[in-house]
């Protein structure tokens, strides 16, 4: 198993805005609000959290090979 990485750069799918956030090294995230303009973001279908979904790095759960941990 490799390095995890727990910083990540969620890309909002509705404005756009960027923002990078420190991952919870053993959770999925299954929701996020941007925070500029305040859609909450879920998962797509097939992925275990926002941050597999719209991140510019997966989950560490999913990087370590674990799937995801809820």
């Amino acid at each position: 198993m490799g390095r995890v990485t727990l910083e990540s750069t969620l890309t909002c799918p509705v404005c756009g805005h960027l923002k990078t956030e420190i991952m919870p090294a053993d959770a999925c995230v299954w929701f996020y609000a941007c925070e500029a303009c305040h859609t909450v973001l879920r998962p797509k279908p097939g992925d275990c959290c926002v941050f597999c979904s719209y991140g510019s790095v997966p989950c560490p759960p999913v990087q370590a090979g674990a799937g995801c941990r809820g």
